[in-house]
């Protein structure tokens, strides 16, 4: 077994009487590629965000490269070596895709606000690497010579590389991507689907996602949890998933159990 990068334990978040996440536990080992699924209102997006400092849990434990984050700020986590993209595509719509891009390596500069208003060498060499770090980015990510094109002008597909290049900009060790290949059709699905592999084979990242599309989560996952109404109903690989009936009965239904056997086919042919 490879050694845990996240480790959730008992993590419960609550909006009044309403349990989003109720007693969660699970852990990813680095260097792999596991899901997160359940129906719309499960706590997934809710999960990545007590995972973000987005929210803070009022039970449990978060435990992330061997240090306790549970309640951290958002900046604080992104710094330790975490980043996400979102289910609604939130890039800076007027900006550029490089300026977008620089927005995300933000958490790592040391200058200071003075720094910006005299333009000190500290500020000007950091803005110069940033900018040499964007263009790196644009390029792993498929956008070369996209660099001064406006984010709200780039196809979908490319404004969803533009999301993950802004991730990666912080140098992430663990990246939470948030239905990836949603909107999709299904030669960008494809084309999705590798690079996420390529992500993690070139850039060693561990990597967790939500994703509503059972033939995405079948053919790249190494490891799944199903959540439904807060709480994890099963956890496992997955072939173990699809066989699993409290995930086809409580959660898919009886009529998606040959969806998921279909998906796993194609697994085991990828």
């Amino acid at each position: 077994m490879a050694e845990p990068i996240l480790i959730a334990k008992g993590v419960t978040k609550r909006f009044g009487g309403l349990v989003a996440v109720n007693s969660l536990d699970f852990t990813i080992e680095r260097g792999s590629i596991a899901a997160v699924i359940g129906p719309n209102g499960a706590g997934k997006t809710t999960f990545f965000n007590c995972i973000t400092g987005f929210y803070n849990p009022e039970e449990g434990q978060i435990i992330f490269d061997g240090h306790e984050i549970q309640g951290f700020r958002p900046d604080r986590v992104t710094r330790m070596g975490i980043a996400r993209t979102y289910q609604n595509i939130r890039l800076f719509a007027n900006m550029t895709a490089l300026e977008n891009i620089m927005v995300g390596h933000h958490p790592l500069l040391r200058q200071q606000w003075w720094d910006a208003i005299f333009h000190t060498p500290r500020y000007k060499r950091e803005e110069e690497e940033a900018l040499k770090e964007a263009q790196r980015l644009l390029n792993f990510v498929g956008l070369r010579g996209l660099g001064d094109h406006l984010a709200r002008n780039l196809p979908y597909g490319a404004q969803r590389r533009l999301e993950i290049a802004r991730a990666l900009a912080s140098h992430p060790k663990l990246l939470l991507l948030d239905e990836p290949t949603a909107g999709m059709n299904p030669q960008e699905t494809a084309e999705m689907i590798r690079f996420i592999r390529h992500l993690r084979d070139e850039l060693g990242l561990t990597i967790l996602l939500i994703e509503h599309d059972m033939k995405v989560v079948m053919t790249i996952s190494e490891k799944i949890a199903v959540m439904d109404f807060g709480k994890k109903i099963a956890e496992g690989k997955p072939e173990e998933i699809q066989r699993n009936p409290r995930v086809i009965e409580a959660y898919l239904g009886r009529g998606a159990a040959s969806g998921f056997g279909g998906a796993a086919t194609q697994s085991a042919a990828a």
